[in-house]
């Protein structure tokens, strides 16, 4: 697991690189699955920072499932707005 917190000026930064980004991962009425889990993990392994839209409208069940998908893929929480994520997870490859 990253031990390492992202600091303040990291957090906004992320967040400005993730302005532009577009949900490359869908959580739908399954909830989280393998399959969602292992997309995840190849795109924050190709990209370092993605987008997730958790469709559903309850708050408290998109909450868990965030904190769920990002200890499952080993990612931090960025931004959290309505029923978008953004997770960063730092490429140790490169």
């Amino acid at each position: 697991m990253t031990d390492q917190k992202l600091s303040t000026q990291e957090i906004l930064a992320l967040k400005a690189q993730a302005h532009h980004l577009h949900p490359v991962v869908m959580v739908g009425q399954q909830g989280l699955t393998e399959a969602v889990i292992k997309e995840t993990d190849a795109a924050l392994t190709a990209h370092e920072l993605i987008k997730v839209r958790v469709f559903g409208d309850d708050r408290a069940e998109r909450i868990a499932i965030c904190e769920a998908l990002c200890e499952a893929v080993d990612a931090q929480l960025v931004q959290h707005i309505g029923k978008l994520l953004v997770l960063w997870r730092k490429n140790l490859e490169a």
